[in-house]
């Protein structure tokens, strides 16, 4: 791999840094609205809290930590994946760096905003389920601090190599990690490994995304040759001045909705933590979304009963169990149908219907009992997600009634407080403004052999975006520095400018093991951490 010392002292973006800097009055701007989210952050924690009253100040102090380094990971993100949306226009001297900075910190800040959460919570259903269910205990509390700890750590030693490493694969190879050593601490008990046909779904994305990149871009490329005759598209940019107006505009709205996609996928893959975090510190505000209204509860009841009685079609009336709870888990965590899932599964939807009924509204549910509904909700929503691949021949019909009751199950334990997104945009922005340097030069210089044309940086970021947009919307984490940095290398290979093999083998060693090397961090970490928890 290259040394990674500093950023080389000819490159053309050293040159363009002297010409401009951010100004008095874009710092000030910048101040004040980091001022005002972090005063909005700690408005609406405050609020939530307002009605929790811990025995000691050490869950605070818990939160405070966990919270600082989830929101670390999500930092040190801004340094890879971030950065990767502004090196075309940089390149193209369609914008100047600062200003392509803070323009692709808006509008990732806008992409966070309006995130479903669908990847945040496909990230979760990775983890070993009974982490899940003990995340206020202390192997829950080891996890999620292992995870990211470890995450954090080797974003940093790439980012520190100057390479474009993806935030996604780390966080799988974490995940992993735990998953691995979590069997290994616990045995073969059916509830402590990796759900692997998770696992394989989200791999698949983060391996064929880059060869979409790469095709992709190559192809958009080739057909621009073919439709647009401007030849100025495919010479490099003479000089600093920026290219022509319609050109300008284009690369300008694909580097917005490169950093819009960013946000709305990437941004979310710490979210589902911070969630886990909040849940396991504080379950009397986060175990449950208070924010679900009394007449949902009340519809919510009677497609209780109408479950119940459906699932009671498939119950062996012979069937007997001691405790519904673990059948579920056993269910969940091994794909393994009973007879007795059935029989749990119907009488957990029963104790469910009859604690919400019983107090009107989740915030009404007492504080000690938040956790336990919100675990049952969680074995019951995986268990009906499972149910049509694993369990019994269920008709069509039945299916649209689980999904129905699905979804209030999912709204009331799947949610993502606004402020948590606010959180997470901030620390994605200033992620990118302290680090965004190193990988900009790598995309923009160290790829292919020549300067980056106009055409090359539109097809790569147009094809980035869609290929993103379309992962958020079936809930899979792709990478954003793998999709762009490959649509590059294809527009390149397209054009016959020729490919800087060593960057493309370091990126490509840094692919193959970001995986084990978090893996392995994350496992470590998560074992260190298990000798100092209470169990």
């Amino acid at each position: 791999m290259a040394t990674p010392a500093t950023l080389p002292s000819g490159s053309l973006l050293d040159e363009k840094l002297k010409k401009s800097s951010p100004g008095k009055i874009g710092r000030i701007v910048f101040g004040l609205l980091l001022l005002g989210g972090v005063g909005y952050i700690v408005s609406r924690l405050a609020e939530d809290l307002s009605f929790v009253h811990p025995s000691s100040i050490f869950p605070y102090f818990l939160l405070g930590v966990a919270l600082l380094i989830a929101l670390g990971f999500e930092f040190v993100n801004g340094f890879h994946d971030t950065a990767n949306a502004v090196a075309t226009v940089i390149y193209t001297h369609s914008l100047e760096p600062h200003v392509a900075v803070v323009w692709s910190g808006l509008w990732n800040f806008v992409g966070v905003l309006t995130s479903s959460g669908a990847v945040a919570y496909s990230v979760i259903t990775l983890l070993p389920v009974e982490l899940i269910l003990k995340v206020s205990k202390g192997s829950g509390f080891a996890m999620v601090f292992a995870l990211l700890v470890a995450a954090i750590l080797w974003n940093l030693a790439t980012w520190y190599r100057g390479l474009p490493a993806s935030s996604s694969h780390t966080m799988i190879g974490s995940i992993i990690g735990v998953g691995i050593t979590n069997q290994l601490l616990h045995g073969a008990s059916g509830v402590s490994g990796v759900d692997w046909e998770q696992v394989t779904k989200v791999f698949k994305a983060l391996l064929f995304s880059p060869l979409v990149g790469f095709a992709g871009a190559a192809v958009l490329f080739l057909l621009f040759k073919l439709a647009l005759r401007d030849p100025r598209l495919y010479e490099a940019p003479k000089g600093t001045d920026p290219p022509p107006f319609y050109i300008r505009a284009l690369l300008v709205l694909t580097c917005t909705g490169v950093s819009f996609a960013h946000g709305s996928n990437d941004g979310q893959k710490g979210m589902g933590l911070i969630m886990l975090i909040l849940v396991g510190t504080v379950p009397t505000a986060y175990a449950l979304n208070h924010a679900v209204t009394n007449s949902q509860v009340q519809t919510f009841t009677a497609v209780s009963h109408q479950v119940s009685d459906v699932v009671s079609h498939y119950v062996d009336v012979n069937t007997v169990i001691a405790d519904s709870g673990p059948e579920l888990e056993q269910f969940v965590s091994s794909r393994t149908f009973k007879p007795e899932t059935m029989l749990a599964l119907r009488q957990t939807v029963d104790d469910i219907q009859n604690e919400v009924s019983r107090y009107g509204a989740l915030n009404r549910v007492p504080p000690d009992m938040q956790s336990n509904v919100r675990n049952q909700m969680y074995l019951v929503s995986e268990t009906m997600r499972l149910l049509p691949k694993y369990g019994p021949a269920i008709s069509d019909q039945d299916k649209k009634i689980f999904a129905n009751y699905k979804g209030f199950l999912d709204r009331s334990t799947k949610f993502i407080p606004t402020w948590v997104k606010v959180a997470v945009a901030l620390a994605l922005g200033l992620g990118t403004m302290v680090g965004w340097k190193r990988i900009v030069v790598t995309v923009g210089e160290k790829i292919g052999k020549t300067h980056l044309t106009y055409a090359q940086g539109a097809s790569a970021e147009l094809v980035a975006m869609m290929t993103i947009l379309a992962a958020d919307g079936y809930g899979l984490p792709v990478s954003t520095t793998h999709v762009l940095s490959s649509g590059v290398a294809g527009t390149m290979a397209a054009n016959k400018s020729g490919l800087q093999t060593s960057t493309l083998r370091d990126i490509a060693l840094a692919w193959v093991f970001t995986l084990p090397a978090a893996a392995l961090l994350s496992g470590v970490l998560y074992w260190l951490f298990n000798l100092f928890v209470v169990k």
